[in-house]
């Protein structure tokens, strides 16, 4: 999933998250920082949101289902691995890849994942904590190869 893939679709589904949180078109132009003239626009796609734009609705609303359905997952999580490519920081808990996650290798409680639906890939351990989230699966293929010579 690039930049212009996650603008398309938090643009096309920028209406049901609006409708879903119960706001007026006033209202969400004002927490997402752009005019109701541009809100509106993006709503009957006649344009897209800009990268900012996607950001903070991505932000603000990263628990809507809407969202959560049309990308796979925490919609932050695909932002930042579509700014920086490869996410390794202290583990977070997931909630262990049962509904947009294919587990493409497993070894004593360890788990290489793909998401069905952005594609990337992260690993996982024993208790669902994320240790790498990457779009680059040779970077999530050399990281498991490590993982697994340990275990």
């Amino acid at each position: 999933m690039d930049r212009d893939f996650l603008i398309h679709i938090t643009s096309q589904s920028l209406k049901l998250i609006r409708v879903e949180n119960d706001y007026t078109q006033d209202k969400m132009a004002e927490l997402l920082g752009i005019s109701k003239k541009t809100l509106v626009q993006i709503e009957k796609e006649r344009t897209f949101a800009n990268w900012t734009t996607t950001i903070a609705i991505c932000a603000l609303f990263r628990d809507s289902p809407t969202l959560q359905n049309q990308i796979g997952g925490d919609p932050m999580e695909v932002i930042e691995l579509t700014a920086h490519d490869v996410i390794i920081r202290p583990k977070d808990k997931t909630l262990g890849g049962y509904i947009w996650w294919k587990n493409v290798e497993e070894k004593n409680g360890f788990r290489l994942q793909q998401n069905v639906l952005s594609k990337h890939f992260r690993i996982v351990d024993e208790e669902n904590y994320r240790i790498l989230s990457t779009f680059d699966e040779l970077v999530a293929r050399e990281k498991w190869s490590i993982i697994s010579q340990k275990i």
